[in-house]
């Protein structure tokens, strides 16, 4: 979900170029790698790097297929009529933590890098009763305007989108955490060769160059 806006922007400005229409279905990445898993033929993937090397190890997609396009950091959230809470530091951050009645985040990347900082922190026992997970495919900034939680972590590029939110600042230097996106290509795709080269022509597309100011736009990062 972290890539739905960029992904959606890149694909019609390949249609202008091009003339090829692609389809991408948005889906939570737990339930896109399952289905993957699950045998389901897509002519490509896109998800965090980790999950698409998992996908590729497990042969349920094309060895040496990789592509990296993308990178995102993760942000912070609050209600739109919050008042912004300092995060410059880790001690800041740690005490905006530690005094919100709520917390959100996902089920992805970045849900999972926040469940071990708690944890390296020594506090995910004491906040876990705060914490509210976001169903797959739900944003937490969505979460968040509407006051079902106090503070939201997730994909700058997911929060950005957001109305009713203030997106405060990306997680402070010391914690940063950067999450690579890759593609990686379908089995489907490799049995037509023209079907394969379309492939390999949108990934060249969408990892070229002229796409930075368009990834910058929605929020992410080239690489």
């Amino acid at each position: 979900m972290a890539t739905q806006y960029v992904l959606a922007d890149v694909c019609q400005r390949y249609l202008q170029q091009s003339g090829v229409s692609v389809e991408i279905e948005f889906v939570g990445g737990v339930d896109a790698a399952k289905r993957v898993q699950a045998g389901e033929q897509f002519d490509m993937v896109l998800l965090a790097a980790d999950a698409i090397d998992k996908l590729i190890n497990s042969g349920h997609l094309l060895a040496g297929s990789r592509c990296d396009w993308v990178k995102s950091a993760i942000a912070v959230a609050v209600h739109a009529d919050a008042p912004l809470p300092s995060m410059g530091t880790e001690a800041q951050l740690r005490d905006t933590v530690m005094a919100a009645d709520s917390l959100c985040y996902s089920t992805g990347p970045s849900g999972t890098y926040l469940e071990n900082l708690f944890k390296r922190w020594g506090v995910f026992e004491q906040l876990q009763s705060r914490i509210l997970i976001a169903p797959a495919g739900t944003p937490v900034g969505l979460l968040v305007a509407q006051g079902k939680a106090a503070l939201g972590f997730q994909q700058r590029s997911e929060l950005v989108h957001q109305t009713g939110i203030q997106v405060i600042a990306d997680l402070p230097a010391e914690v940063a955490h950067i999450t690579s996106f890759s593609a990686g290509i379908g089995l489907a795709a490799t049995e037509q060769a023209p079907r394969l080269q379309a492939v390999r022509d949108f990934l060249q597309f969408l990892t070229s160059p002229a796409q930075d100011a368009v990834k910058a736009s929605h929020g992410m990062m080239s690489l």
